[in-house]
């Protein structure tokens, strides 16, 4: 899609400035990662229609705007309504192209950006978080971003700022665990739990950005732990439960990751894991069964207890029926071994207690 690149000329708390090296682009492909800035969400000081009255036909160019943005962020010097109007502009700027996060970086915007995250003004606040996750967008901005000191402020507005603050900030928090020396340090901030939290209470947006924040950190086994100790399971398991929440796939494939850990089988079979999973097996998609079937693999492989409950709950002929379908590579193999386990839980339970009564 060919990019829009318009020049306008306006007015900003009495200074004119012309835009026109501040290219925007409403397509651009990073917000489909997070989806996190969408036009409206804010609720300005003045209203969109008092701002384009603000812009002026006439002026001389200019490259001052980025700069002179970032100078009214000094809560020291301006008021709070200046600093709201600043970081709206900054966030708009920074909203679709690349090359204005870049320059508003360079501009010096990060740290106090930052700042405002820890205002007690929740709409404040809420326009730092949503800055500072549009200029993470860029990765180049991302280890300047951590090293001013991003990580415990994010955390502070994903526990108590307003639905919006928490939303970016999970997005925001997730950026910043794709450097991976980074993904430690987010886990022991106390992010985890909030973002457990956040996935079982959050609207659909607030649990996708939750779910995908905790699949990108969970890759650290410590991480993994925290999760399951935080009580992830209750609502992955049952987001899994309601094929309406479009939320199947995503909490299937954390559920999946968390698996190695040695308490996460007996929490998702205690929060009534089970019939989900295999209800999954018999009505999910392809993806959604293949994934199921991983889980419940896993579950059964060292637990003849809960390979008679999978079996109990229904689970051979929808996997047999699984098995006729043009199913490849590995996940036939572990269709295959899940049945082989479910179909001889009595003769394996006898064979472990022989090996068991030989050790003794």
């Amino acid at each position: 899609m060919e990019m829009e690149n318009h020049s306008i000329d306006f007015t900003f708390m009495n200074r004119k400035f012309s835009d026109d090296s501040i290219v925007t682009d409403d397509s651009s492909a990073a917000f489909s990662v997070c989806n996190s800035d969408r036009s409206g969400e804010f609720s300005p000081p003045s209203s969109e229609s008092h701002r384009r009255r603000q812009r002026l036909t006439t002026t001389e160019n200019s490259n001052d705007l980025i700069p002179y943005l970032v100078s009214l962020l000094d809560e020291s010097t301006y008021s709070i309504e200046v600093q709201k109007q600043a970081a709206m502009e900054i966030r708009l700027l920074s909203k679709n192209k690349p090359e204005n996060r870049i320059e508003i970086a360079k501009a010096g915007a990060i740290k106090p950006l930052i700042s405002l995250i820890s205002s007690s003004d929740l709409e404040l606040q809420e326009y730092g978080v949503t800055a500072v996750l549009n200029l993470s967008l860029c990765d180049e901005n991302k280890d300047l971003i951590a090293s001013s000191g991003a990580i415990k402020p994010l955390v502070t507005a994903l526990k108590s700022g307003t639905p919006t603050a928490k939303e970016n900030s999970a997005c925001a928090l997730l950026r910043l665990s794709q450097i991976e020396d980074l993904k430690i340090e987010i886990g022991r901030s106390g992010a985890i739990p909030l973002l457990v939290n956040l996935l079982e209470t959050g609207g659909f947006r607030a649990k996708k950005d939750a779910s995908t924040a905790l699949y990108a950190l969970c890759s650290s086994k410590e991480n993994k732990i925290r999760a399951v100790q935080s009580g992830i399971m209750k609502p992955l398991v049952e987001l899994m439960a309601d094929f309406e929440s479009d939320m199947v796939d995503k909490s299937g494939y954390v559920m999946n990751l968390l698996m190695s850990v040695a308490e996460s089988k007996s929490t998702v079979v205690e929060e009534g894991g089970v019939p989900v999973l295999v209800e999954i097996v018999e009505v999910g998609t392809q993806r959604q069964k293949e994934i199921a079937v991983s889980i419940l693999l896993q579950i059964c492989e060292e637990s003849v207890v809960y390979r008679t409950m999978v079996a109990r709950e229904g689970a051979v002929p929808p996997l047999v029926a699984l098995l006729q379908t043009k199913m490849k590579g590995r996940g036939k193999e572990k269709v295959e071994a899940l049945i082989e386990l479910l179909r001889k839980p009595r003769r394996r339970l006898q064979e472990e207690e022989e090996v068991g009564s030989n050790e003794m």
